[in-house]
């Protein structure tokens, strides 16, 4: 059975707040968990002390049992030196798609005849 750290929706319509749970990889989003290991409430300002709420112990036990985080709640076992969460790096992200490219080779190559023509 694959156990995952993650975040379990509790709050309500257009006001989030979630649970930081450990459950079965494939048990739902809000569904049947094992463990609540903390809390993250995202209307609170970052740098706000109650924005993530984080039982150390309960986390580092259940790490050490091979839970795997996603990556948001790896951001937060990151913080607490829990956990190492790499750097991502994505050179390609910031680049136009396909179609832009093929859009702007087309205007530079009608530009391009209308000045020669």
């Amino acid at each position: 059975m694959a156990v995952k750290m993650r975040l379990a929706r509790a709050g309500t319509k257009k006001r989030p707040y979630y649970h930081i749970v450990i459950a079965d990889a494939a048990a739902p989003r809000d569904g049947k968990f094992i463990d609540v290991v903390g809390a993250f409430n995202p209307m609170l300002k970052k740098d706000d002390a109650n924005r993530v709420k984080l039982d150390t112990e309960k986390a580092a036990a259940w790490l050490k049992k091979g839970a795997q985080a996603t990556d948001r709640v790896l951001r937060f076992l990151d913080k607490a030196g829990l956990a190492k969460r790499e750097a991502r790096n994505n050179p390609q992200k910031a680049l136009p798609g396909k179609k832009r490219l093929e859009r702007e080779k087309a205007a530079a190559a009608a530009a391009a005849a209308a000045a020669n023509g």
